[in-house]
């Protein structure tokens, strides 16, 4: 039996019609909020290696360093000017990245310890 356009149904379309029209302004409103969010990444010391690396970014977002490893660590990256203090066990070091482009940083305590950051925008 095939349903015809009767009251009931135009009623159960019309609901699901508002039902969709809701979740997709939700889901809007979700990504606006999720963009205006701050922004932070985390880049893992440990066992004289940065994980992840490379890391991408977005512009604008914070780079935290955290030293998991058992012997003092110190971020330095060239093109940024950027240097950091010595980090002993479960410190840490951050640095926002404000503009795109390409960012080599090593350990200036352990030179063969090397990352990257990558800031597309």
């Amino acid at each position: 039996m095939f349903e015809t356009d009767t009251p009931t149904v135009q009623g159960r379309r019309a609901l699901l019609r508002a039902c969709l029209a809701g979740a997709a302004m939700a889901a809007i409103a979700t990504t606006v909020r999720a963009v205006d969010a701050p922004k932070d990444a985390t880049v893992k010391i440990d066992n004289f290696t940065f994980a992840p690396t490379p890391l991408t970014i977005a512009p604008g977002t914070t780079v935290k360093w955290v030293n998991e490893d058992d012997i003092p660590h110190a971020i330095y990256c060239q093109g940024l000017g950027l240097r950091s203090h010595p980090m002993d066990t479960n410190d840490s070091f951050s640095h926002r990245f404000d503009q795109a482009g390409v960012f080599d940083y090593m350990c200036s305590l352990h030179p063969q310890m090397r990352g990257r950051i990558v800031v597309q925008g």
